[in-house]
């Protein structure tokens, strides 16, 4: 039990009735999970607003209410507090609950449209290879040291954040690294942890279901670096020219990283192959597992990040060699008939732009890259034809087919993809609904030494159709399917 005034420390608060000198058990955004004497925190949501639900919480037991506009009927017994803002008012009050953990530990945010979960997933390994306790809060998994967590949003609640990075404190985590969302900027999730540092990747297309303009997606990221300390670094990529707005008002030290332009870190690729890259670091030279100009940036971030939070830089070197490609992003496998399969969780214009690019600079151009892409459902509707314009533009044969439908009709997705194709590529295209069937169909065009790349999906291993998932991983399929062909 917490005292609700000690709760309470930091937050800007209007108006208070009743006494903030209670003891608190637990809080809850959620009313269906009040107890007896927890604080429930009304917040308005895009799909219900939590005010609506204040009198159900009491019924319930709680014993104080966090809102931003007073409810008609005050209840006796129970302290209310307005507040300007109720997300960022559970932000600071998670943080205070549990203890502010993220000042316990070396917390990093990595933000942008592509690259976060790489760059999160493989600092949390370099810095384990090199014998630390760490965490990780990735869209794929959550990571306490060696516990294991399911991963439901890319920044989870600011409740579920801080019992995470409590439970890091706990087991003696020194380092966390942690994806950060415009979304989970925007709905406050991230106020009130004290950063050690950020990293910006880059700004494309994306999300634009959500925020309204590019502009203010992009400020949305901006508001990341804004909130660091001056005891914090910011480093950010230079080839983006987002990259340098990033920088703009923070009070974090700067640090730029980059293939192309001037920064503080260098990297050079000199030999680029389906086995991974040599790449020149600043003045040192590196072999990567990782592969294509998108991963050489990625690793770039990688050892900028390890050698700002103080590794030595052979160290680093020799833990960037031993790093392994992250589940869903540009992972493949080779048949026995020497068919490659590749899974990306591309999903966004440039993403997909950035992977066949890079096949097609490793492949020979005697054998055929054979494309099978979708677009989600109720999400950014503006991005499907540039995915089809940039599939059919860069692969010699393309799939359409359904990514997770979600609500949408599925046929009506696809026709959007297809509007994006340009009438000379018509003939390199085939749409098929069913995305098991689209996999089965790239497999029986393919011929030995042929290319598949299966973008969109990645490490997901469920597919949405109508509110309902059922189990699809694309890996599992694609070397099913491929080892069948062979029989």
């Amino acid at each position: 039990m917490i005292l609700l005034k000690n709760i309470l420390y930091k937050v800007t608060i209007n108006t208070v009735v009743g006494s903030t000198n209670v003891s608190v058990k637990d809080i809850h955004f959620n009313s269906r999970s009040i107890e007896v004497n927890d604080l429930f925190v009304a917040i308005k949501g895009s799909a219900a607003d939590g005010h609506d639900y204040i009198e159900k919480a009491i019924a319930q037991g709680a014993i104080a209410v966090v809102c931003e506009q007073l409810p008609k009927d005050v209840k006796e017994g129970v302290s209310y507090i307005v507040v300007e803002n109720s997300s960022s008012a559970l932000a600071i009050m998670a943080s205070n609950f549990y203890g502010n953990p993220s000042a316990n530990l070396k917390l990093v945010g990595v933000t942008g449209t592509n690259g976060k979960t790489t760059i999160a997933t493989l600092l949390f390994q370099l810095f384990k290879n090199a014998g630390y306790k760490v965490g990780l809060l990735s869209t794929v998994i959550i990571k306490v040291d060696n516990k294991d967590y399911k991963a439901t949003h890319t920044t989870p609640d600011s409740l579920t954040i801080n019992r995470y990075l409590k439970e890091m404190n706990d087991e003696g985590v020194e380092f966390c690294f942690m994806e950060v969302s415009s979304h989970g900027i925007h709905q406050k999730r991230t106020e009130g942890l004290q950063f050690q540092g950020g990293i910006f990747t880059n700004l494309t297309h994306d999300h634009l279901d959500y925020h309204d303009t590019f502009a203010e997606y992009r400020d949305v990221k901006k508001v990341f670096f804004d909130n660091l300390g001056k005891h914090a670094f910011a480093l950010t990529n230079a080839d983006d020219k987002n990259g340098v707005v990033m920088l703009q008002n923070t009070k974090a030290k700067q640090y730029k990283y980059g293939l192309k332009n001037y920064a503080d870190y260098k990297a050079q690729i000199l030999e680029n192959s389906f086995s991974g890259m040599l790449l020149k670091v600043n003045d040192s030279e590196v072999w990567t597992r990782l592969i294509g100009g998108f991963n050489a940036s990625n690793v770039l971030a990688i050892y900028a990040t390890a050698e700002l939070l103080g590794l030595e830089k052979t160290e680093i070197l020799r833990l960037v060699s031993e790093l392994e490609s992250v589940s869903g992003r540009f992972q493949y496998l080779v048949s026995e008939e020497k068919i490659t399969a590749i899974i990306d969780y591309a999903h966004t214009p440039d993403a997909l732009k950035n992977v066949l690019e890079t096949i097609n600079t490793i492949r020979t151009k005697n054998e055929e890259l054979i494309t099978v892409v979708g677009c989600g459902g109720d999400r950014d509707v503006t991005k499907r034809p540039k995915m089809g314009h940039i599939a059919s533009a860069l692969s010699t044969k393309v799939i359409f087919t359904s990514d997770n439908p979600r609500t949408e009709v599925p046929e009506t997705i696809i026709e959007a993809i297809e509007k994006g194709v340009e009438p000379q590529n018509f003939k390199k295209t085939l749409s098929i609904v069913s995305r098991k069937q689209a996999i089965k169909t790239a497999c029986q065009l393919a011929s030995a030494g042929d290319i598949i790349l299966i973008a969109g999906k990645g490490h997901e291993t469920y597919q949405e159709v109508n509110g309902e998932r059922t189990d699809f991983d694309d890996f599992k399929i694609v070397k099913e399917l491929l080892k069948q062909l062979q029989k």
